[in-house]
């Protein structure tokens, strides 16, 4: 079974995310900014999901993570939860 590991940070507007992915394209740290802005529990340990297997998110999460370039910036992904920005960390 497929696992991966991922980083996020959830919020709840499009343009919210779109503001933290320019600041990430700045250079801005990915943890930091989940820690200061997601509103996903896992914002306190800096968007860390940890390991997960393929099914456990929701669809168009697990897409982004099972099948775009790891240890890259993907987003905003609209989901039921609010907007994703997602760093897969390995897969």
């Amino acid at each position: 079974m497929a696992t991966a590991c991922a980083l996020h940070i959830l919020v709840k507007t499009e343009k919210e995310a779109n503001e933290l992915l320019i600041q990430l394209n700045k250079g801005k740290d990915f943890s930091t900014l989940a820690k200061r802005h997601s509103v996903c529990p896992s914002g306190k340990k800096g968007g860390d999901l940890g390991e997960f297997r393929r099914g456990q998110m929701v669809k168009a999460f697990d897409d982004v993570v099972f099948k775009k370039d790891i240890l890259t910036v993907h987003g905003p992904v609209k989901t039921k939860f609010g907007y994703h920005l997602i760093k897969t960390l390995y897969r």
